[in-house]
């Protein structure tokens, strides 16, 4: 899964990006509400987790003009505010859980799990991604291609979901190298280039047609039939 997380403690932050990453999630780290209040209007986000009390905006207001944008991501507030009229006003905010500081990492993961559990189970998003004729399963992890199974590994995977994600927009080296990757960009690796061609000749090679086309100069983009 995709995750924002607001959290401007130079040692918590870092802790918790740390530690859903090696959970297999994609992190996006924001110190300052009004980035991640950016952030969040431009990338779709799986979870959301906001500290009540950071610069620029504060979580809360952060969480209200998201909702007023009907950003449904469900989001779990990380806080020292533990009293219950804090709590009450973080979930009237549109907030779906409340952390207290401090708390252990696993049940930070566990609510994570929750959350995303309630959220399919309501039906509000599908754990599928459908494009032509490539679907995937975010939660297995699984890809078919006309009913034929593709064998990917974990950032083959993430890449095609990312281009699926963004189905018909050009997606720029730098942007993969942040999304797939969480790097910044550097000119010297040909991480980018490598896993495209290796996930062309998965989805592509086999099937005689191009879905991921090179716009030179520009980046990339998935057209699928």
């Amino acid at each position: 899964m995709r995750l924002l997380v607001l959290e401007d403690d130079a040692t918590l932050g870092p802790w918790i990006e740390k530690g859903l990453s090696e959970a297999g999630h994609v992190v996006d780290l924001f110190t300052d509400g009004k980035d991640a209040l950016i952030g969040a209007m431009a990338q779709e986000y799986d979870v959301l987790v906001l500290d009540r009390m950071v610069p620029g905006l504060d979580g809360l207001a952060v969480l209200k003009a998201l909702r007023q944008a009907r950003i449904t991501a469900p989001a779990i507030f990380l806080t020292a505010l533990g009293e219950v009229e804090d709590r009450v006003e973080g979930l009237r905010a549109g907030g779906d859980d409340y952390l207290v500081k401090p708390f252990a990492f696993s049940e930070l993961s566990a609510r994570i799990d929750v959350l995303t559990r309630r959220r399919d189970g309501a039906g509000e998003q599908s754990s599928e991604l459908v494009a032509g004729d490539i679907r995937i399963d975010l939660h297995r992890r699984s890809c078919q291609r006309q009913g034929q199974v593709v064998d990917l590994n974990p950032k083959e995977f993430l890449l095609l979901e990312v281009f699926m994600r963004a189905k018909g927009r050009v997606q720029t080296r730098t942007m993969l190298l942040e999304r797939v990757w969480d790097m910044n960009f550097d000119p010297t690796t040909s991480v980018v280039e490598t896993h495209i061609s290796r996930l062309r000749a998965k989805i592509e090679k086999p099937f005689g047609d191009t879905l991921i086309r090179t716009i030179r100069g520009a980046g990339y983009v998935f057209e699928p039939t």
